[in-house]
């Protein structure tokens, strides 16, 4: 078992696939594991994908699991 599927451990639950982003109406659309959808103007998801690759590279180089 590895700790991220340890029920014990912080980071449980955490998922290895990636969300579908869309575009609908001038909005983009995000939908993720779980159920999870979110709506945002194309800054607010410009920022997001910024601030994601930013954290993708960084938790790479921390050893995560690409």
């Amino acid at each position: 078992m590895t700790p991220l599927d340890d029920p014990g451990r912080p980071y449980h639950g955490v998922h290895d696939d990636a969300g579908v982003a869309t575009a609908e109406c001038g909005i983009v659309m995000l939908d993720g594991p779980n159920g999870v959808a979110v709506a945002m103007t194309p800054a607010a998801a410009r920022a997001t994908g910024e601030g994601l690759m930013a954290a993708a590279l960084l938790a790479e180089a921390q050893g995560g699991e690409g």
